[in-house]
C-alpha cells in the first residue's frame, strides 16, 4: 500500500496537470473570441454568441457579415432562409453601393443580372427631364442597380455565412429574455415548432417592416400614406436603357425601371389605406383606365399585358420616424426601427450606413458585458447616423408630398416649381440626382435646396409684374412648404440633425472597461 503512494501521487498531478491545461485553453478561446479581433479571425465556438442578430435581411446579413470580419461570434436569427420575393427593395442607390465597397460585400452585386441605373428621366404633363447621376468623380462602378430583391438577400447571407464566426439559424424570435431590466438574449421557435432559448451580452433587433419585436423597444407610429402595385413587365425595352423611369401621374407616381436583363418592374403608388379589390377587378380596370393612359407609348402595351396576366401584387409603403427606447442589451436598427416612404428607393442605403456606423462604434470593444455602459455609448449611434439618415428620410417623404396625390394647389405650385428647375439642367439637377442616389449626406443641404425651389415658384408667380393675386399665390406657397418641411424635420429632431455637436453623445469615447 505504501509503495502504491507515489504512484497515486503522480498519477493525480497528470491529471491535475491536464484539467488545468483543458481549463486554460477553453477560458482562453473564450477571452478571445469575446475580446476585439482583427479583420481576418473568427471565432470557432458557438456554444456562446456574443452578439445576436434578429433579422436576416439587407441590414441583418451586412451586419453579421461586418461583426463576424471583426472576430464576434454572430448568431443570426430569421424566420425563413428560403430567397424571399418582393416587389420592394430592388434599388440600391449609388450611396449604397459606396456603403457595400466599404462592407466588402461589393460582390454581392455580382452573379444576380442586376442592372446598371445611370440615372432617373421624369415625366410630367407630357414632358420630360431626363437626370444622370454625378459619377464621374468616383474610381469605382457604383452607378445604382436594379435587381431581384431575394436574388440579393440570397447572395448577403451567403457571404456572412463564409465567416466561421457567423451562424445563421431558421427560426422566428417571438420575445426578448428580460431580467432586472437588461435583455439577456431571445426566445425562439425553430421551424419544427420548438421553442427555444439563445443568450448574448448583446441583442440586435432588425426584423423589417413588419417587425414584431418593435413596439417593445420604441414608440414611434407607423405611418401607411399609400401602397404600391407591382407588375412584371418582360421582354420590353425602357424608352431610355439603363434609367429609372418616374411618371409625375395622376392621382400619383408610376415608377418603372429594370430588375434583370428582361424584366422590368413597375410600381404604381395608389393614394390611402385600402387599394382597390384585385379579386372583383376594380384594380384591373383602375390599372387600364387611370393609369395605363399616362404611361408612356413605349411602355403602354407591356404594362397591359402584365395586367392582363393577373400577377398583381400590393405592397404597404410604410414611413416612421426613428425613435427608440434606449434598453440595455438590446438595439434597434433597419426597417424596425425608421422608415421612409419607399418612393426614392432610399432604405437599404440608410440600412448599410447604419451598420457601417455602428460597427464603427463596436470595433474597439473587447467586452460587451456591461449591458448599461455599453447602453449609455451607443447613444451616440443615433447622432451619427444622422447625415445620411435624415437626409434620405426627409427627401423621401418631401418627395412624395410633392407628387403624391394632393389636392393642395400650392403644394402642386412646388412640384411643377421642382420640375421646371430639374429641366433645366445644371448644378441643380445635378445635386438633386445626387440627394436622390445617396451622393450627398447633408440634411443642410437639402434644406437649401428646397428652398431654392421655394424661390424659384415664388418667382414664376411673381413674374412679369407683380400683383396682389401673385403675392397671395406665393404666400400659399411659402405656407404649404413650410407644412412639408417643417414637420419633418421636427420628426428627425431639428438639434439632432442640424446642431450635433451640441449633444455629448457625438464626442463620446468607448468606456474603459468595456476596451479592457
Amino acid at each position: 500500500m505504501e509503495g502504491m503512494y507515489p504512484l497515486g501521487v503522480i498519477t493525480a498531478s497528470i491529471l491535475a496537470f491536464l484539467l488545468l491545461v483543458g481549463i486554460h485553453g477553453r477560458w482562453g478561446k473564450g477571452r478571445k473570441a469575446t475580446g476585439k479581433r482583427g479583420s481576418g479571425e473568427v471565432a470557432a465556438g458557438f456554444d456562446e454568441a456574443d452578439v445576436i442578430v434578429v433579422g436576416a435581411g439587407v441590414t441583418g446579413s451586412a451586419l453579421a457579415y461586418a461583426l463576424g470580419k471583426d472576430g464576434r461570434r454572430v448568431h443570426v436569427f430569421e424566420r425563413d432562409l428560403s430567397e424571399p420575393d418582393r416587389i420592394v427593395g430592388e434599388v440600391l442607390q449609388p450611396g449604397g453601393c459606396l456603403n457595400l465597397f466599404e462592407l466588402g460585400l461589393e460582390d454581392c452585386l455580382n452573379e444576380i443580372d442586376a442592372q446598371r441605373i445611370l440615372g432617373y428621366v421624369l415625366y410630367k404633363d407630357g414632358r420630360s427631364a431626363k437626370l444622370s447621376l454625378p459619377l464621374e468623380k468616383y474610381h469605382v462602378d457604383v452607378a445604382a442597380r436594379g435587381f431581384h430583391h431575394g436574388r440579393f438577400i440570397q447572395r448577403l447571407r451567403e457571404k456572412a455565412a463564409t465567416l466561421s464566426s457567423v451562424q445563421l439559424k431558421q427560426g422566428t424570435v417571438a420575445s426578448l429574455i428580460k431580467e432586472d431590466g437588461i435583455v439577456k438574449g431571445v426566445v425562439y421557435k425553430t421551424k419544427s415548432g420548438k421553442e427555444s432559448k439563445a443568450f448574448a451580452p448583446l441583442t440586435i433587433v432588425c426584423d423589417g417592416c413588419f417587425s414584431n419585436l418593435r413596439h417593445m423597444l420604441c414608440s414611434s407610429e407607423v405611418d401607411v400614406p399609400s401602397y404600391f402595385v407591382g407588375l412584371l413587365l418582360e421582354d420590353c425595352q425602357l424608352p431610355f436603357p439603363n434609367y429609372g423611369h418616374l411618371i409625375l401621374a395622376d392621382p400619383s407616381i408610376v415608377l418603372f425601371y429594370s430588375i434583370s436583363s428582361t424584366e422590368i418592374r413597375c410600381l404604381v403608388d395608389v393614394p390611402g389605406q385600402k387599394v382597390p379589390s384585385i379579386a372583383n377587378g376594380e384594380m384591373e380596370m383602375y390599372l387600364k383606365t387611370i393609369v395605363a393612359p399616362q404611361v408612356p407609348t413605349e411602355l403602354r402595351d407591356a404594362f397591359v399585358m402584365a395586367i392582363d396576366k393577373g400577377n398583381i401584387r400590393t405592397m404597404p409603403c410604410k414611413s416612421m420616424p426613428a425613435d427608440a427606447h434606449l434598453t440595455p442589451g438590446v438595439f434597434l436598427m433597419g426597417d424596425a426601427f425608421n422608415m421612409r416612404h419607399p418612393i426614392t428607393g432610399g432604405g437599404m442605403t440608410v440600412g448599410l450606413s447604419d451598420v457601417i456606423v455602428l460597427s464603427n462604434l463596436l470595433r474597439p470593444l473587447h467586452d460587451l458585458h456591461d449591458a448599461t455602459a455599453l447602453c449609455k455609448y451607443l447613444e451616440s449611434f443615433y447622432i451619427l447616423r444622422k447625415p445620411v439618415a435624415s437626409t434620405m428620410n426627409m427627401l423621401a417623404d418631401a418627395f412624395y408630398k410633392l407628387f403624391g396625390a394632393s389636392s393642395d394647389e400650392a403644394r402642386k405650385e412646388i412640384g411643377q416649381a421642382y420640375f421646371d428647375c430639374l429641366s433645366l439642367g445644371g448644378g441643380f439637377s445635378s445635386d438633386s440626382t445626387a440627394l436622390f442616389g445617396g451622393l450627398i449626406a447633408s440634411p443642410l443641404h437639402l434644406i437649401i435646396h428646397f428652398l431654392v425651389v421655394v424661390t424659384y415658384g415664388v418667382g414664376h408667380l411673381m413674374l412679369p409684374i407683380p400683383s396682389v393675386q401673385g403675392l397671395r399665390s406665393s404666400a400659399r406657397l411659402m405656407s404649404a412648404a413650410a407644412g412639408i418641411i417643417l414637420p419633418l424635420m421636427k420628426a428627425e429632431g431639428v438639434r439632432q440633425t442640424f446642431f450635433p455637436s451640441t449633444f455629448p453623445a457625438y464626442y463620446r469615447a468607448p468606456p474603459a472597461q468595456l476596451k479592457q
